[in-house]
């Protein structure tokens, strides 16, 4: 059985004393909440805050990027390491915005990735494609390109550590969503592929989320299909009662 994680992107949003407060309000509904793995990846200044704020508590927190040195003359840059260090468990890795915006390939998806596990990080690796690559009816070759470069040079044991979100681009942050039936083809497409490469026991193994305008209202519909195995959260997950609802599918 694949336990579901649900995972909120916070973006670059929220003070440390929004953090707080989204926290106090969060935990109290979530403490006794066991079926899905619940991770939160807050922008750098705020993980010191929001590690307090989760101490003892069953969220985790995860990073929104790295860099796959573990220390150098990288200015703007955060390690693995000191991504550890200050409590993450997670991090995501080649998000569609850090490829569009900061030049981000299928090349340096797999350095990160390679980084995260060095470092004791489970990854949580976007892929997915734009627009114009669905309108032209090339999904399943770029989801297969994408995941068979960031699974180069990954032992299955590394393997069994990452997890993978499908991000279809076009539907991030538009309010347009992919149906749950066009998604969980995208997640065979990228499971098949996991086996080609990484066999077929981390593949069965290896969750796949869904992520593009996850809300409470799709979340349930989502989450009834065979392969997807939880939510990357945008939006959504800034606002308490909101994300709430989509961890309570």
């Amino acid at each position: 059985m694949r336990k579901p994680l649900i995972a909120a992107n916070w973006k670059m949003y929220k003070t440390p004393a929004e953090a707080r407060d989204f926290f106090a309000k969060l935990l109290p509904i979530v403490q006794k909440h066991q079926r899905d793995e619940i991770v939160v990846c807050a922008a750098g200044p705020l993980l010191p805050e929001c590690r307090q704020a989760t101490a003892g508590s069953n969220i985790c927190l995860g990073g929104q990027n790295l860099y796959w040195k573990d220390e150098g003359a990288f200015t703007g840059e955060v390690s693995g390491p000191m991504l550890k260090a200050v409590g993450c468990t997670h991090v995501i890795v080649g998000h569609s915005e850090r490829r569009q915006y900061f030049g981000e390939t299928d090349e340096t998806v797999n350095l990160k990735l390679k980084a995260a596990l060095k470092a004791g990080l489970i990854p949580i690796v976007c892929v997915g494609e734009v627009l114009e690559e669905r309108e032209a009816g090339v999904t399943d070759d770029v989801l297969r390109r994408q995941c068979s470069i960031a699974f180069r040079e990954l032992s299955s044991d590394d393997a069994k550590r990452i997890v993978i979100a499908y991000e279809p681009v076009w539907a991030i942050g538009t309010g347009r969503t992919a149906t749950p039936v066009v998604a969980n083809a995208a997640h065979i497409t990228i499971r098949e592929e996991a086996r080609s490469i990484l066999g077929a026991e981390v593949a069965n193994g290896l969750r796949i989320l869904y992520g593009g305008s996850v809300k409470p209202d799709n979340i349930k519909e989502l989450m009834a299909q065979s392969e997807i195995d939880g939510a990357l959260v945008g939006g959504a997950s800034l606002d308490t009662l909101a994300f709430e609802k989509i961890i309570q599918y």
